[in-house]
């Protein structure tokens, strides 16, 4: 036995200890590790470099509704696997798992509550969820807030988060683009606002849909806001793209968002809007 061995032999066995894997979140923008509760309490945004981290509908409605005091519409039921799709595996499987890690019946939840006092319906798009893809439970369930909407006489928000349409569900999934339009026009004749923050990422279908028709567009920072991909645009043109392609800050220098907001600042925006759009809608 050599004296290193003999060395390394002779020092008591230290058990290495172990940090659970929840304590620290890396952010996706710097790299940076941050705790995770610092990190929740500033949003889930980062404090190193602003980087707007994707949140799902539970965090989303306790960040905005007043005392965090909110109540969930019930999601509406559609066939699960309308066209028996099976790619690498079965479409329903795909949406068990789905379910079992979100929670969530599926991409698209609204809630109802108050943001500073203003009665509002709330509809949250998950990113989480198969990508956010839209499907007919989607659409059924942004049909399902706008009449929340004028049934409460209020304005209807959505938080936009998606890949596009859901191809299991093929011609299906993109009728949910003219309903949705259709929907928002029910809007209009009630005479009540709809409101739209584009979060990271919103593509696809949705972006050409019901993601870029409200009455006021807001933006989170650095989003990914596309209708087709980076690259599918450069090899049709032929031209290379600026850096700041396809974000919330390019889409607010040419005029198609009305302002990019940090997370800190959207509950009071949103408050703001309300109260201007819908003045004499003040909850009791």
């Amino acid at each position: 036995m050599s004296w290193l061995n003999r060395v390394r032999n002779a020092i008591p066995f230290i058990t290495k200890r172990e940090t659970p894997d929840h304590l620290w979140h890396k952010c996706k923008g710097c790299g940076q590790m941050i705790f995770t509760k610092e990190y929740e309490d500033n949003l889930h945004v980062c404090p190193n470099c602003d980087h707007h981290g994707r949140i799902g509908p539970a965090q989303r409605f306790a960040q905005l509704f007043d005392d965090a005091k909110f109540t969930v519409l019930p999601a509406p039921r559609v066939t699960d696997d309308p066209l028996k799709f099976r790619d690498s595996k079965r479409y329903t499987d795909r949406l068990k798992a789905a379910r079992a890690d979100t929670g969530d019946q599926d991409a698209f939840l609204n809630a109802t509550g108050a943001i500073d006092g203003h009665k509002v319906v709330v509809g949250v798009q998950n990113f989480a969820f198969m990508g956010g893809s839209m499907g007919q439970a989607v659409g059924e369930a942004f049909i399902q807030g706008v009449e929340k909407a004028i049934a409460e006489r209020s304005p209807y928000i959505v938080f936009t988060a998606s890949g596009g349409a859901r191809m299991q569900e093929g011609i299906l999934s993109l009728m949910q683009m003219p309903r949705t339009t259709v929907a928002i026009e029910m809007l209009h004749d009630a005479g009540l606002p709809y409101i739209v923050v584009l979060t990271d990422p919103t593509s696809g279908g949705v972006m050409a849909a019901y993601a870029m028709l409200g009455d006021v567009q807001i933006a989170e920072p650095k989003a990914t806001l596309a209708f087709t991909g980076r690259r599918v645009i450069e090899s049709t043109i032929r031209e290379k793209l600026p850096d700041d392609f396809q974000t919330s800050e390019y889409y607010r220098d040419h005029g198609l968002v009305d302002m990019v907001t940090h997370r800190k600042e959207l509950r009071e925006t949103l408050a703001k809007l309300a109260g201007y759009l819908t003045p004499d809608k003040k909850a009791a």
